[in-house]
């Protein structure tokens, strides 16, 4: 039986593996799905070792730069990213792969509208990365904020009437109002939005977060990251097979 799996640490409550697992039973695919949880990168070459059936993998924080040098190969997605989330593995070589642009930009693109040309990034780790080459593939200029006031980014005090007026898009790349701490929102100016703009939530768990309630109330359009999740995993098992 062939294998595929997802390596990260920790990693808890596994999407990938309840998605896959009902692919493999639905489709009548002759395949397992495992979840490997380890504290080094590095670690994957045991994991491969010990499980020569494995065809591919996902793979999760905190390992999607520290995999790059164990990788024979990058496509262009994750080499621009310079992050990895996907590897296929075939005759004893190892592909990385992006699904978080895919996942992103499929998933917000039917609610762009002409007047969202501007867009303010939430959060700068690593989740942030996909989704700032997916908004400049998209066509959309855009802006980090943190709570670090630095040259480049708008810091949460930045965020003026005049600025919020210009930057139409928001999209929230921080673990704020992920479960559990479901009582937390990014700390941006609600009142100021909107039914010009659009909030993007990449949280999925709570499926309706706070920062997403609160632009609701304002008339802004709202969407979370559960579309996105999906849509990344139907383009990991694409990657796998390309």
């Amino acid at each position: 039986m062939i294998k595929f799996g997802l390596i990260g640490f920790p990693l808890g409550h596994s999407f990938s593996k309840g998605f896959f697992t009902e692919k493999f039973a639905r489709e009548g695919i002759d395949a397992q799905y495992l979840n490997f949880e380890i504290p080094d990168a590095t670690m994957l070459l045991d994991v491969l070792r010990d499980n020569p059936e494995l065809r591919g993998l996902n793979v999760t924080l905190p390992h999607k730069q520290a995999v790059i040098p164990l990788l024979d190969e990058l496509s262009d997605e994750a080499r621009e990213i310079g992050a990895v989330n996907v590897i296929r593995i075939r005759d004893g070589r190892l592909k990385g792969f992006n699904s978080d642009i895919i996942g992103f930009t499929d998933s917000i693109r039917p609610l762009l509208q002409p007047n969202h040309k501007k867009a303010l990034v939430l959060g700068t780790g690593g989740a942030s990365k996909a989704i700032c080459v997916g908004l400049n593939h998209l066509g959309l200029e855009w802006k980090y904020v943190s709570r670090t006031p630095r040259e480049d980014r708008f810091a949460y005090t930045d965020l003026t009437p005049k600025v919020m007026a210009e930057y139409t898009v928001i999209v929230n790349c921080s673990p704020v109002g992920m479960f559990p701490k479901v009582d937390a929102a990014p700390a941006i100016p609600y009142e100021l939005l909107t039914p010009q703009h659009l909030l993007f939530d990449c949280v999925y768990n709570p499926e309706d977060t706070l920062f997403m309630q609160k632009g609701r109330e304002q008339g802004a359009t709202v969407k979370n990251g559960l579309e996105m999740l999906h849509l990344q995993a139907i383009a990991s098992w694409e990657m796998w097979h390309s």
